[in-house]
């Protein structure tokens, strides 16, 4: 039973890249601010599940990370390109998946509520993932069947980068990457899951630091919270 890493929700924009997703066991993200720092949150260890269409598809741990430069012509999704404002987006970063359990179940349901409220109060499928907590991954870890099935291998020879996160000169995503409240986010959220176990310590509080998660983003009626600490459970 998964009980120790992060579990996230990876919103996917459209039925095909869906099927390429679950067709590979690959999730990619987009050279934008949101891609990297998604990219950045999730780690090697995590668990995800993808999410299109109010239904919550099977669940995977991430095995790998990898961010490519010049991804434009690397398979399996094409460009997009938003009407709205015109900019074109490929998928440099990249994280593969093993398939552990096979399902398709609508969010439309208790078990889902932690999901379903941030999703709704946090602006829809405009983000593109979400944290769920622990009670949420222990549910899906139930669900559907084990997934016996290997994902097709896909073949890509295009030049691998390391992120660079930058504070003053030119953005060039994803190789440099500017600074931001989100990064921010993610490198205070590890550091608070490093030191809780000494702050409790000596706090004499009566918990260990694997009572609790360290969740970000949470959607609120009255706003939002960055980070917060929740008991397990």
């Amino acid at each position: 039973m998964p009980n120790s890493q992060n579990y996230y929700i990876i919103s996917v924009s459209n039925k095909e890249n869906l099927e390429k997703c679950i067709q590979y066991g690959i999730a990619g993200f987009t050279n934008s601010s949101n891609g990297a720092w998604t990219f950045f949150d999730i780690d090697v260890g995590d668990y995800i599940s993808f999410l299109y269409g109010a239904r919550i598809r099977n669940l995977y741990r991430v095995v790998d990370k990898v961010c490519y430069k010049n991804a434009e012509t690397l398979p399996p999704w094409s460009k997009i390109t938003f009407t709205e404002s015109g900019k074109s987006y490929n998928f440099p970063f990249r994280l593969i998946l093993e398939p552990l359990r096979l399902f398709d179940e609508s969010m439309v349901r208790p078990e889902f509520t932690y999901i379903a409220e941030n999703l709704l109060l946090r602006g829809g499928y405009r983000k593109t993932h979400f944290q769920a907590d622990k009670m949420t991954l222990m549910f899906v870890s139930t669900l559907g069947q084990i997934s016996n099935e290997r994902v097709e291998k896909l073949e890509i020879e295009g030049a691998k980068c390391i992120p660079k996160i930058i504070f003053s000169g030119d953005e060039n995503i994803p190789e440099r990457i500017k600074f931001n409240e989100l990064i921010l986010q993610v490198l205070i959220k590890r550091k608070l899951s490093e030191v809780l176990e000494t702050f409790l310590q000596r706090q004499n509080l009566q918990y260990r630091a694997t009572d609790f998660e360290v969740l970000s983003e949470k959607a609120l009626s009255k706003g939002f919270v960055d980070l917060f600490l929740k008991l397990k459970g």
